[in-house]
């Protein structure tokens, strides 16, 4: 089945091509990203596969359903990047990756807290240039600090399991409750303010919808224990990054760790080392010496790309072939 895959880094094309070796498909690499200017470029294709800063609203899935499209696949598990009302309606299947390494994030999350507790890249930066001195480098051990888990799903719950064996405390918020949260010793706490009063570290591992859109605002982060670290791995719309910058002036955020930023889809996963970046909060925040930014890595490890591109192709042959597909997103 031809298909069009949009935001093509070379590593996509690699491993894509290589899980597609048995199924045959007719895949068609484009490196821009899906948007209503670009949608012509998947002229003739049945099948459209995306990625999380591609574009798939209402406006982009019209264009798509004339041009003959039937079939969205993102290689991701979140899928707030597209419209699934709009593609009801217009008869567009939609598949995302519905499990992939959770490992890989939840290890991600518990490294950036370690890099920015104990400035680790400053360190690094300071040794390079020969200075080896100690002053500024100060972190705090995490053995017997609370950490508040927002999100107790797979990637979640590994993420409170690693910080348990680091001797933390678990403070966790979800609507679904986990009993394995429970049985690691969590506690579960219904008021996210309240949690974030208690804790010194907070993790977020929830998917971003109308619910979870910047949970952690103004309000939050007034109440957030003062000095705390906040990481996020998940989305980037679930923090208030002015919100953040302002809390971070203060001092009442002790320390931002994040690999997703709320307005990343104009700036992640391509170089503009040598041209102007033009966003002035994201310049701002990787300005101060207490923040870690990473280009949304957190996924990127050789177990969880194989899945994510099995799992991709998985789904293209069974809608070539007619069978259920088994990783379609949720319809309500």
């Amino acid at each position: 089945m031809k298909t069009a895959i949009f935001s093509a880094r070379r590593y996509d094309q690699a491993l894509l091509a290589r899980a597609n070796q048995a199924a045959g498909h007719e895949l068609l690499f484009i490196q821009d990203r899906l948007s209503a200017e670009t949608a012509r470029l998947a002229d003739g294709c049945p099948a459209v596969c995306v990625f999380v800063n591609d574009r798939v609203d209402a406006e982009v899935l019209r264009l798509l359903a004339r041009q003959g499209t039937r079939l969205v696949a993102t290689r991701s598990t979140g899928y707030n990047h597209v419209d699934a009302a709009a593609a009801r309606e217009l008869g567009i299947e939609v598949v995302r990756v519905t499990d992939y390494s959770p490992h890989s994030v939840a290890e991600f999350a518990v490294g950036l807290l370690l890099a920015v507790n104990r400035k680790i890249a400053r360190a690094s930066m300071r040794t390079r240039e020969g200075n080896f001195e100690l002053e500024g480098l100060m972190g705090f051990d995490l053995h017997g600090k609370t950490v508040g888990v927002i999100g107790t799903g797979k990637i979640g719950l590994i993420f409170a399991r690693i910080l348990r064996g680091f001797g933390c405390e678990l403070l966790g918020h979800d609507p679904q409750r986990a009993p394995s949260f429970e049985q690691l010793g969590g506690r579960y706490v219904d008021d996210m303010p309240a949690l974030m009063g208690d804790c010194d570290v907070v993790s977020l591992h929830c998917p971003l919808n109308a619910a979870t859109h910047h949970i952690v605002n103004a309000d939050s982060l007034a109440r957030i224990k003062r000095g705390a670290i906040l990481v996020n791995t998940s989305r980037g719309g679930l923090v208030d990054t002015e919100a953040a910058t302002a809390a971070l002036k203060s001092g009442q955020l002790g320390g931002l760790a994040i690999d997703v930023y709320e307005q990343e889809a104009s700036l992640f996963f391509q170089d503009l080392s040598s041209t102007v970046i033009t966003d002035d909060v994201i310049q701002r925040l990787v300005s101060f010496p207490n923040v870690i930014l990473t280009g949304h890595q957190a996924f990127f490890t050789v177990e969880a790309i194989g899945q994510i591109m099995a799992t991709t192709i998985e789904s293209l042959t069974a809608f070539e072939q007619g069978r259920p597909l088994q990783h379609r997103i949720p319809t309500n």
